[in-house]
């Protein structure tokens, strides 16, 4: 079964890939390896939400969002080169605009590595970084980068 399959048998839609908001493009492919930019929780083009977890944010509502983030990293991906061309994960980059004393930027985290574990398996296990920050752009409390080994 290809990646293609397995997301419409877990009822998963990948957006349209977002317009990036500044001079880069959505995703580059180097070697066998595809970055993407750094993804923020649009829904249909709109931002989702805007503040800090652990204030105006829930860490369990970031979570979903840190998921959409995820979906919206996989679609700059298959605007690329096509999903079904994800050999592996390989790396997650989450940041996390953090209310003062929030530590929980890992769970926070855990909304885009569940996301990639359950459409990929044991494909989809990375390595990851889950970093607080003050500021994101446009407000949102989460931004997603992804790195994924395609085949050739």
């Amino acid at each position: 079964m290809g990646w293609r399959e397995r997301l419409v048998e877990l009822g998963i839609e990948l957006p349209p890939v977002p317009t990036p908001a500044g001079s880069y493009v959505p995703a580059v492919r180097t070697g066998s390896l595809v970055f993407t930019a750094g993804q923020v929780p649009l829904v249909d083009g709109a931002v989702a939400a805007t503040g800090k977890v652990g204030s105006e944010i829930s860490p369990e509502e970031a979570q979903k969002l840190a998921r959409v983030c995820a979906l919206n990293a996989l679609a700059a991906v298959d605007g690329l080169v096509g999903i079904d061309a994800i050999v592996r994960v390989v790396k997650v980059v989450g940041f996390v605009a953090s209310a003062e004393g929030f530590t929980g930027q890992p769970a926070v985290l855990n909304g885009a590595s569940d996301l990639f574990a359950e459409v990929f398996g044991e494909q989809g296990k990375h390595a990851r970084s889950a970093v607080g920050v003050a500021e994101l752009p446009l407000g949102v409390p989460v931004e997603v980068e992804l790195v994924v080994e395609v085949s050739s």
